[in-house]
């Protein structure tokens, strides 16, 4: 009772802790803070030039009547004055302005054709704004360091002004862009998870009433792993642990095996309540055969895991921590809260619970059941996986063949395996956010860019800005960059189309630039910022088009050399993007054997016994094989979320094994044979095993109904590799261990024989 108490008293310390958790979505989620990539996107581009826009978009017969251009003037006024929003760029306000240097008066022109006068008459000025007679965009500028919450605040803002802009009823307004779109995806997929992780507990309850049928108490591992889940988030609060897009998807990955490392316990003090009937003996045989067993398991976990902490990415090194805590707190609910539950309900049937919990009856002779029953309840799943064992080892040859030719088949067929990089893939393509983000690319064009980041000596001098015309000229010519924009455009539009050939005349014309155009591409005295339109390259060109397109930058940077004092760097959401699709993506098969090398150095340190480190480790290799053989067999690409798969299938699959192992090693040493050992390893705790593996199954089949393709995928890959981890654990490990461990006793046989016969010879000589 003691330790039931200490862990309630850690229920509320856990608690608190979760208090302290802080959600992270920013730049340095995907890149290192102390990387030269997160410097100069972040420090150099986020924080002095960029901005985000939410973006108005206005469609109907003909945008550009006076009474449109009121309605737009209305919706301008009020925005301005919201909290947080730096400008609002739009036809009414160029007109106004116009106007203003025309008549000397800011206001809408009251007829259409005075309207329309001033918007052919500056062509280049509107089109942007106006690209044709029926659509015109409203850009509502916000910082770009602007945070989530208030974005949200802005965007229902601006909301509301459309609504009270009293826009002509035949008009069409849309509020979308990139901040409205991330927003609307954010809530979606937060109010898609709580059904889907609430089916997924359903499904687990079905499968341990099922599967786990032949023990007491059959659901109890459930709430001891939520238990676990509550510890895990406690210590995440405490040690500072963000929760992200890809930390979230780890509590299915710790439910899962938070259960295995309770049922485990679970069905073994059931075991040894039958055998003892001696509550205090069966805690001690349980803790000590099964706690080292999953523990040592736990530890090869941790060390597949581990691999995780060797990305670059910091989301899967936060991903990489929650798990490995995670693991050791469900293993301590288990191992302590779980097994002395167990022992405290013997005795006590669970109909004679629940009735007394309702206050209907007092525990009698009918209600409690023997302590250490002499025959168990039917075995179904253990005598079946006794038959499938004896079959295995019975064709071991063709068994162990087939799945290395599997194994091998796969590996290669993985390298075809496609990898999907395009962000707005991985939403519901229904979403109606998405739908109207699409809408305005179709209409407006697309809007990424490369941003090149120019160190001078001075943002006056002459030489710098006619080399950015230059260059920038030169680049626009390239396929894929379709204009460019920079404090040079500025100044070539108030000088008649050049650039002056002294600093005083550039000075001159800075004055007369607003600061809320010139703060846009020049910063101080010393950083100028030039913009790529690369239109949608992010989904035209894909990631090696946008690195093919940054290194022919580079490589014409190089070309046509900047004046001296002069240093251009490359950054932007572009750049970013590839590199982190990069390291998600291309470092998994780097992760894959990294965990495969951590595993096996682990249990070499754990059992010095090279038997014992390598077949828990072949089948799991063998999985990996069969998972890219599936993936490329179903057309399934990578995602960012699947890419960590190889790392938890490896930790996953390797408990399973050395589980397995550790029973078969345990009946060895009590005087069985190498078959009665695997055969009763299969029989006794096969049933637990299949259970917890069929709890993970269904848990991630519940992700496959998640309308984000991001999260159905990784719940339709995790079903499959769970699949073949069972299927390696019940096919593949018995007759391999069989094979070798039958090898070893003949190798050592004829080497006792061998000694005995030296010595026998030394005697005779003697």
């Amino acid at each position: 009772m003691t330790i039931l108490l200490v862990f309630f008293l850690l229920i509320l310390l856990s608690m608190q802790g979760a208090q302290k958790i802080y959600m992270a979505s920013g730049t340095d989620t995907f890149v290192g803070k102390d990387s030269r990539l997160y410097q100069d996107y972040d420090h150099l581009y986020t924080s002095l030039f960029q901005t985000q826009s939410i973006v108005v978009m206005v469609e109907g017969n003909d945008v550009r009547s006076a009474e449109v251009m009121q309605a737009v003037d209305r919706l301008d006024h009020q925005l301005q004055s919201t909290e947080g929003v730096v400008e609002t760029t739009s036809p009414a306000s160029i007109i106004k302005k116009i106007n203003y240097q025309m008549i000397g008066r800011s206001r809408i022109p009251d007829t259409d054709t005075e309207v329309k006068t001033i918007i052919d008459g500056n062509p280049t000025i509107f089109g942007k704004l106006i690209p044709d007679n029926t659509h015109m965009v409203v850009s509502v500028v916000m910082a770009g360091s602007v945070t989530e919450d208030k974005t949200k605040e802005i965007l229902k803002a601006t909301e509301e002004a459309v609504k009270l802009s009293d826009f002509p009823p035949s008009y069409n307004v849309i509020v979308t862009g990139d901040p409205a779109f991330s927003i609307a995806m954010n809530t979606e997929m937060n109010s898609s998870m709580g059904p889907l992780l609430a089916l997924a507990a359903f499904f687990m309850l079905i499968v341990l009433s099922l599967v786990f049928g032949h023990v007491r108490w059959r659901l109890l591992p459930l709430p001891i792993v939520f238990l676990g889940i509550i510890y895990t988030f406690g210590a995440m609060g405490f040690l500072g642990i963000p929760l992200s897009m890809v930390s979230m998807s780890a509590f299915p990955v710790l439910i899962g095996l938070g259960i295995d490392y309770a049922i485990q316990f679970h069905n073994r003090i059931e075991e040894e309540l039958r055998k003892e009937g001696n509550k205090s003996k069966a805690i001690i045989r349980t803790v000590k055969h099964t706690g080292p067993a999953v523990l040592i398991a736990l530890t090869m976990t941790a060390l597949g895991f581990f691999s995780l902490f060797t990305s670059t990415v910091p989301m899967i090194q936060d991903f990489g921590k929650l798990l490995t805590i995670g693991i050791v707190m469900c293993y301590l609910a288990a191992l302590f809260v779980g097994v002395i539950t167990v022992s405290l309900f013997d005795g006590i049937s669970e109909k004679g619970m629940w009735k007394r919990l309702k206050g209907r009856l007092r525990p009698t002779k009918a209600s409690v059941e023997k302590v250490s029953p002499k025959k168990p309840k039917p075995r179904f799943i253990g005598d079946f996986l006794g038959k499938l064992t004896d079959l295995t080892i019975k064709y071991n040859v063709i068994v162990i063949g087939i799945a290395t030719l599997l194994c091998i088949g796969g590996l290669y067929a993985d390298e075809s395996v496609g990898i999907q990089t395009d962000t707005n893939n991985f939403v519901p393509q229904d979403m109606p956010a998405l739908l109207d983000l699409q809408h305005l690319k179709d209409i407006m064009g697309g809007s990424d860019e490369l941003n090149l980041i120019i160190k001078v000596e001075d943002t006056a001098d002459p030489n710098v800005l006619k080399w950015m015309d230059r260059f920038s000229e030169h680049e626009v010519h390239r396929a894929h960059i379709y204009s460019a924009s920079s404090i040079v455009t500025l100044v070539k539009e108030l000088n008649g189309g050049t650039i002056p050939d002294s600093r005083n005349e550039i000075e001159a014309i800075y004055e007369n630039i607003p600061e809320s155009q010139k703060s846009r591409y020049m910063y101080g005295k010393n950083i100028l910022l030039l913009n790529f339109n690369i239109g949608n390259a992010a989904s035209d060109i894909k990631v090696t088009g946008i690195q093919d397109l940054t290194n022919i930058v580079k490589q014409d940077i190089q070309w046509m050399q900047a004046p001296p004092g002069t240093t251009v760097t490359i950054t932007g959401h572009s750049v970013v993007f590839t590199e982190v699709i990069g390291a998600l993506t291309g470092g998994r098969i780097e992760m894959t054997y990294i965990g495969l090398f951590l595993v096996l150095a682990g249990l070499l340190v754990v059992y010095r016994d090279w038997l014992k480190a390598l077949v828990p480790i072949i089948p799991m290799f063998m999985v990996t094989g069969w998972s890219g053989l599936v993936m490329s067999s179903l057309n399934l690409v990578y995602t960012p979320m699947t890419a960590t798969l190889g790392a938890l299938i490896l930790g996953i699959g390797c408990e399973y094994s050395i589980l397995m192992m550790e029973r078969y090693f345990e009946e060895r040493d009590e005087g069985a044979s190498p078959l009665e050992a695997i055969h009763k390893t299969s029989a006794s705790i096969g049933a637990a095993l299949i259970a917890s593996g069929a709890t993970v199954v269904f848990g991630f089949a519940a992700l496959i109904a998640s309308p984000f393709s991001l999260i159905s995928d990784f719940g339709m890959v995790t079903v499959i590799d769970i699949l073949l981890v069972l299927v390696a654990t019940f096919v593949v490990f018995p007759p391999l261990i069989i094979v070798l461990d039958s090898w070893r006793d003949k190798k050592r046989g004829i080497q006792a024989l061998q000694k005995k016969a030296n010595n026998v010879k030394g005697a005779d000589i003697q």
